[in-house]
């Protein structure tokens, strides 16, 4: 059974601290290797299975994909092995035919450029097709994927501000964040800030529902944006609306949708997303029916074509939601199964209505592409910062269309550690390995490539996802999950040969446990970490703060995520009492806040000492500018600013552990009080000014901060 498990990549035991190895439980490995469709529920099983994959492996030729890095000073292990003889022929992406003989043995371990590996060297990057003719009439082919050696590097102003969009309203907000307020964001902070970077949470289209879970890391598709995020009013086809009747609606529409806005900023509201929807879904149509003008309707047709089937299924899926509701195993006949008969008759009977998604995809995609627009106008090298969740909704958009591609029965997770004993089950079906390996990674790419349209640089969550996976057996606990590896060289190499196109920075979150070698694996790719000031201590030797020079220095420097307390709440013990209050702490309150204080104390001592904390660390907005200083003392290539912790707000937008006890993902920016504040009282924030001096004054001594501000302070405007 060990053999078996490990031949398809599932790992039968793991260790969760260098002095311990867990074994998983073999009813655990038996789901496990079934979702792979390999059957291991008896001995005989289990002998059959391994007999028939020694069969393939005698017989095998190829791997389904071959990676080739640029650069690289000797062949892959797989064209090594070939006889000698063989006939190679690469087809390459744009449809050009090479052929040349296998490496002779002499050179396959060999420096790249010799005779025969010339050939390899002169590859465009790309995913190409790879035939080999064998000298004894046998025949094989593969995906070969080349890629550049690395992705880009993130140059330029190397400070920027990170966001929850849905948080951030502006006085022309529809209830919540828009596109709109991101590109006032993105030209505010680039050109009077100096920022160069704005990351946002994910943006991808989310699982209808009443209430849709608000959750931008569980949604329905990964390759779509989400049109809740439009901003309606910028949409060309509001401006010719002329009818009486449909004017008025537009109207009462605004009008409701102010309330909304103004619930959540005065009355104390939360973010409503259902609510901004169902305002936004009767705008679009009412927009939907003004004719598009030519350069327009060819822009649109373009998209259609660029996007083909991968978005025609995804609006299918919508139309169908919109006509059977969200709960797909409701849905009449075989709806259920992308290419059954009974979906092509209802794609067909909901063509207007599969047009009109396909539409509101398209609309999305031009705002986003202004937000990134304006964001590189604005001076800002990198721009938006795209988030790429780990996983889907099982019952979305991306799991009907490639239902293929998903492990049916199984959801990702995270085994027991130190500071969860329970484990994790996140509900997100993972991606077969073996699939993604003989499609080419073709759901990867595709994802990454729309992802990446608009953006400078992409944050790959979980980026550990790259090599394993927890899988957990529906109706197991975490606890009784496994690992499942994936091919780390090949989801590197798309993942580096997509970001060289988009020329684009990669940002990888490698929080909590992580193997070994997987950090230096990014690195050598590239790959930004991500490392929390909190986080970042000497756990090796003394457990004391970790030097600013001590730090690495391809990482994005925090002193927070949308997962943490924010930094004035960590500073005031202020998120332990909260915890205590919704029942969350697992040792007496006492204890809790005597150990969360001395670490502050620890932390603030140490920037006293360095000299950051001049004014003292009773001081929660010196100390607050006490911490970017520090991190913009280490080498760090980009420093993050959490937003809220510009303006002091103290409440987390999501709080692990917690469902309806606590409000994740509806909570608008506030600031120290509690007050919403609006995108136009953000920029005004004297808070916030007073701690963007320190970027200033960073970049005055010559440390990589930022560019002068494009925009200059009135007293230095000509008369």
């Amino acid at each position: 059974m060990a053999r078996l498990a490990a031949l398809h990549g599932v790992a039968a035991s793991y260790a969760p601290s260098e002095d311990r190895t867990v074994h998983v439980p073999e009813d655990t490995v038996v789901a496990v290797l079934a979702a792979l469709d390999v059957d291991a529920r008896t001995p005989e099983a289990v002998d059959a299975a391994l007999a028939a994959h020694d069969a393939r492996a005698r017989t095998a030729v190829l791997p389904a994909t071959l990676v080739l890095w640029q650069g690289a000073q000797s062949v892959p292990d797989a064209l090594a092995a070939l006889p000698e003889g063989t006939a190679l022929r690469v087809t390459t992406e744009q449809g050009e035919d090479r052929t040349w003989p296998a490496p002779a043995p002499a050179h396959r371990d060999g420096p790249a450029r010799t005779a025969e590996g010339d050939h390899w060297a002169d590859l465009p990057p790309g995913v190409h097709r790879l035939a080999a003719r064998l000298p004894d009439g046998r025949e094989a082919s593969c995906h070969l994927v080349v890629a550049p050696a690395r992705v880009p590097a993130a140059e330029g102003p190397r400070h920027g501000f990170l966001v929850q969009l849905y948080s951030l309203l502006s006085t022309r907000s529809w209830g919540m964040g828009d596109l709109g307020d991101l590109a006032e964001l993105a030209a505010w902070a680039g050109r009077s800030l100096g920022a160069g970077f704005v990351q946002v949470n994910p943006l991808h289209a989310a699982v209808p529902g009443t209430p849709t879970d608000p959750s931008p890391y569980r949604p329905s598709s990964r390759r779509f944006p989400d049109p809740v995020h439009l901003r309606i009013e910028d949409v060309p086809e509001f401006a010719y609306v002329t009818g009486s009747g449909d004017r008025a609606r537009l109207d009462d529409l605004l009008t409701r949708a102010a309330a909304l806005r103004d619930g959540v900023l005065s009355e104390g509201a939360l973010l409503d997303r259902d609510a901004v929807w169902a305002l936004k879904r009767e705008a679009l149509e009412i927009l939907y029916e003004v004719p598009l003008s030519p350069g327009r309707r060819a822009a649109y047709c373009d998209f259609l074509a660029e996007q083909g089937a991968a978005l025609e299924d995804h609006a299918t899926w919508c139309a169908l939601v919109d006509t059977h509701g969200p709960d797909r195993g409701r849905w009449p006949g075989a709806l259920a199964d992308r290419d059954s008969a009974d979906t092509a008759r209802e794609r067909a009977g909901l063509a207007q209505l599969v047009d009109f998604h396909c539409r509101a995809v398209w609309l999305t995609d031009c705002q986003l592409a202004a937000a990134q627009r304006a964001a590189r106008e604005a001076g800002m090298a990198v721009g938006l910062v795209h988030d790429l969740a780990v996983g889907v909704h099982p019952d979305g958009s991306d799991t009907w269309a490639q239902a293929h591609a998903y492990a049916p029965g199984m959801s990702v997770g995270a085994p027991p550690d130190a500071f969860n004993s329970r484990g994790q089950d996140w509900g997100l079906p993972p991606w077969r390995p073996d699939v993604l390996a003989e499609t080419g990674y073709a759901p990867y790419r595709s994802l990454l490539r729309n992802l990446l349209r608009h953006a400078g640089a992409v944050r790959i969550d979980h980026v550990m996802g790259l090599f394993r996976l927890w899988w957990v057996p529906a109706g197991r606990p975490p606890t009784d999950g496994a690992y499942v590896r994936y091919d780390a060289e090949a989801m590197l190499a798309v993942l580096v040969l997509e970001a060289h196109r988009a020329g684009a920075v990669v940002v990888g979150e490698d929080l909590g446990t992580v193997e070994p070698g997987v950090r230096d694996a990014l690195a050598a790719r590239g790959v930004l970490g991500t490392s929390v000031l909190w986080f970042e201590r000497d756990w090796s030797g003394t457990g004391r703060p970790l030097a600013p020079d001590a730090w690495r220095e391809g990482c994005v420097a925090t002193a927070t995520t949308h997962d943490l307390p924010s930094t004035a709440a960590r500073l005031t013990g202020d998120h332990v009492a909260l915890r205590h209050r919704l029942g969350l702490l697992t040792r007496p309150l006492a204890q809790e806040r005597a150990e969360d204080a001395a670490e502050v104390t620890d932390w603030l001592t140490y920037l006293t000492r360095l000299g950051l904390l001049p004014e003292g660390g009773d001081d929660e907005e010196a100390a607050i500018r006490a911490v970017h200083r520090f991190l913009l003392r280490t080498p760090a290539r980009m420093v993050g600013i959490w937003l809220p912790d510009a303006v002091g707000d103290r409440r987390p937008q999501n709080l692990p552990g917690t469902w309806d006890q606590y409000p994740n993902w509806r909570l608008p920016l506030a600031d120290a009080t509690g007050r919403p504040l609006t995108l136009e009282e953000l920029a005004a924030s004297p808070r916030l000014h007073t701690l963007l001096e320190v970027f200033r004054a960073a970049s005055g001594t010559g440390a990589r901060t930022g560019t002068k501000p494009l925009t200059a302070p009135p007293g230095e405007r000509p008369a």
